[in-house]
């Protein structure tokens, strides 16, 4: 019993600096004087500077980043904390170089702190950022401090101006949350009622001519303490009649329309899986199989104005500097050309897209062992360029992502690299990321990226990452590619040895805000858990069931096991291993114990009969945090044929589609009030980019969460998807 029960995930981000100025908080321009036009009135400066050609330009000499030259305003403004502010300006330098843009008042602002890669010529910058801080006597700075030579740094055009938010009202849709895609005529069908009745309350369901067909009373379930609101139950699983436009309508409320179809989730299990496709990088996004609208050129394959992916060195020192407080670099290229951009961003993740491409991998294997299970994911079942090429489709895709992450090995006997202040032989560990050396201004054409692309330093947690999932590939792809999958093992066998080699290399918090995000790590013994447990099922080797059984998470409690709120991610993924035990045929002693420990965590989510959907112990409003742990009351169900299980994964997917506090589906494209203005450098730079400047994306009709009515979802594809969750 099997299919994709994906999470969905947001990432509202931020882009490159730009600032404004006013001296009464509120009024449409902040920066005073930005053209310069009356001189250096509201500003000063170290050194000075004077006009040349239209901009403020000032000779500043070679120095450590932090020296005494800046650009600053000579006033204060009120910095509204929360309030949203956007910042442009355009700058230059005769030496290319880094400056800091930021408010140098304390409290420092973490939210403007950011850097502007300077270039010869003139570049406009622009960035929105929301403070962190509330500052009544704020200013801004350019921090010139960091040039390698000496500059000749010229800045105009400063604008910075805070959005007007006052008409906003968050609306929470009616008082039934309902799944606003609809419910399938087999499964339960749960909707909640926000009311402070504690009385029952009589409710209709309504088909789309507006007659009553159904109707009854609710079910009071008192505070629900995540939205500290009172909530009853309505529940019409009794009614199997299949339509469209049904409606519930109880206390005075009216709920959106729904379905009730068998095949309601076909559509959203197809798009799901298409995403990958054009998250692709390395290769042309074909208008025929995506859309005209979303077609693109290859990106980063070497072709002016790129600058990667085909030969992409280490971080300069100057970055390395700021990433890890030490000069840590390395004297080889690597071809790191394919995998997926991550989110909204350009960058390519060794820990993002490996948890994403195992789970693919995991959706397909599971079917390998069910009655005709792989038939829905053959060959030529996506639209994608290998489709009938004899490999089924899902497991083409996943391979687009294993190439590139097995790309990201360290190459044997490559010279020792400095780690925390020793020498270390790091071959065949894995560099945990890849992308710009500076955030890309939103839109960027992934082909139209002039950035200077960054291997970034290796780290254990993604090199067991390759190592787990490298293994699953060799394990799934054995029938399908021999050649292949025997290399993807001797991939995984060298990752995991690597990782063995040296005390864990953290992922440190300080490598963020360089193009990329940090993806930080300080505990890597479920990486050790999920690498050794996959080997296991691939090799049946005794080293790796040793060291498996060894690890605390073998048999960990839930509380240990699920250390997240959200269960498990791509910084906790010791439940994978745990999945994969259970689920994947062994001769591992106690497979029927962890198969049990599955299906008792799944009975701790369905007991605590979470009042807006039954569902696990995550109390926290985001999509994709409340839909990972889905996978294991959805795998109780594969192994035991417990309906129960099976109906409490579907309620979880109620939530995601808009049964919560908010009437939210965070799915876009379904669903009546639905996600909006999602971030992305990609989708936004497409063809559709002329209509972004009424919505920040277009509908596209590819998005997670994918599942296969009939037969419940027991995987997921945890995958950070630019989706926005409001």
């Amino acid at each position: 019993m099997k299919a994709i029960l994906a999470a969905v995930t947001a990432l509202v981000a931020t882009a490159m600096a730009q600032v404004s100025p006013a001296p009464i908080p509120g009024s449409p321009q902040i920066v005073q004087n930005g053209d310069f036009s009356n001189g250096t009135l509201g500003w000063q400066s170290s050194p000075s500077g004077s006009m040349r050609n239209g901009m403020y330009c000032i000779d500043v000499p070679a120095s450590p980043p932090g020296n005494s030259s800046y650009l600053r305003t000579s006033y204060k403004f009120l910095e509204t904390k929360n309030d949203v502010y956007t910042l442009n300006f355009t700058a230059s330098s005769s030496v290319g170089f880094d400056i800091l843009v930021q408010t140098p008042d304390p409290p420092l602002d973490p939210n403007l702190n950011m850097t502007a890669a300077l270039t010869t010529s003139p570049y406009p910058f622009s960035m929105t950022f929301s403070p962190a801080n509330q500052a009544p006597n704020a200013s801004l700075e350019f921090d010139l401090g960091g040039n390698p030579a000496d500059a000749t740094v010229c800045i105009g055009s400063v604008s910075m101006r805070r959005i007007d938010r006052s008409a906003w009202r968050q609306t929470y849709g009616p008082a039934i949350k309902i799944n606003q895609l609809g419910y399938l005529p087999n499964g339960p069908k749960m909707a909640t009622l926000v009311t402070n009745s504690t009385s029952a309350t009589a409710w209709t369901l309504n088909n789309a001519a507006g007659d009553a067909c159904f109707n009854g009373q609710t079910t009071y379930q008192g505070l629900d303490v995540a939205s500290n609101q009172t909530v009853s139950i309505i529940d019409f699983s009794g009614f199997a009649t299949t339509g469209d436009g049904y409606t519930l309508t109880a206390g005075g409320s009216t709920s959106y329309p729904f379905s009730i179809s068998s095949t309601l989730y076909d559509d959203l299990r197809q798009d799901s899986l298409r995403f990958f496709y054009q998250q692709r990088s390395g290769i042309a996004i074909d208008g025929n199989l995506v859309g005209l609208q979303y077609a693109r050129a290859a990106g980063h394959i070497q072709i002016p104005p790129n600058q990667g992916d085909k030969v992409v060195p280490c971080q300069a020192v100057h970055d390395s500097l700021i990433a890890y407080l030490e000069p840590w670099t390395c004297n080889y290229t690597l071809d790191v050309t394919q995998g997926w951009y991550d989110a909204g961003d350009q960058g390519k993740y060794v820990v993002n897209g490996g948890i994403a491409a195992a789970q693919l991998l995991m959706e397909y294997e599971r079917t390998m062992y069910t009655k005709n299970g792989t038939s829905q994911l053959g060959d030529g079942s996506l639209r994608i360029p290998e489709r009938n090429n004899g490999i089924p489709d899902v497991l083409d895709e996943a391979r687009w992502e294993l190439d590139f992450m097995m790309k990201m090995q360290v190459p044997a006997n490559a010279a020792p690299q400095l780690v925390n202040g020793t020498y270390l032989d790091l071959s065949s560990f894995a560099h945990l990321k890849v992308h710009d050396n500076q955030w890309t201004p939103l839109p960027t054409d992934p082909s139209q990226d002039p950035k200077r692309r960054e291997l970034h330093r290796p780290s254990t947690s993604a090199t067991l990452n390759l190592a787990a999932a490298a293994a699953m590939g060799a394990r799934v792809f054995a029938k399908f590619d021999p050649t292949w999958a025997a290399q993807a093992l001797a991939v995984a066998k060298s990752a995991y040895s690597a990782a063995q080699r040296h005390p864990p290399i953290y992922a440190p918090g300080t490598d963020w805000d360089l193009g990329g995000g940090a993806y930080s790590d300080n505990d890597v013994t479920d990486e050790y858990y999920w690498a050794a447990a996959e080997l296991y099922l691939t090799t049946g080797a005794q080293q790796y069931l040793t060291d498996l059984k060894a690890n605390r998470y073998h048999t960990a409690n839930i509380s240990t096991l699920f250390s997240l709120p959200g269960g498990f991610s791509w910084a906790s993924v010791a439940a994978l291993g745990q999945l994969d035990l259970a689920t994947v045929p062994s001769n591992i002693s106690n497979h029927s114990a962890i198969g049990r420990r599955c299906c008792g965590y799944a009975d701790g989510g369905t007991a605590e009969q979470f009042q807006w959907v039954r569902r696990l112990p995550d109390r926290v409003s985001l999509g994709f945090k409340q839909q990972q742990p889905q996978q294991y009351p959805a795998t109780a169900a594969d192994l035991t044929g417990n309906t129960s299980y099976r109906s409490a994964a579907l309620q979880g997917i109620d939530y995601v589609l808009g049964r919560n506090a908010i009437s939210q589906s965070y799915v876009r494209g379904y669903g009546t009030k639905q996600t909006q203005n999602v971030h992305s450098r990609l989708m936004s730079s497409t063809t559709a980019s002329r209509r972004l400047r009424r919505e920040l994306w277009p509908v596209v009709r590819i998005k997670p969460l994918p599942i296969r009515p009939r037969t419940m979802c027991c995987r997921g594809v945890r995958r950070r998807l630019a989706m926005s969750m409001m």
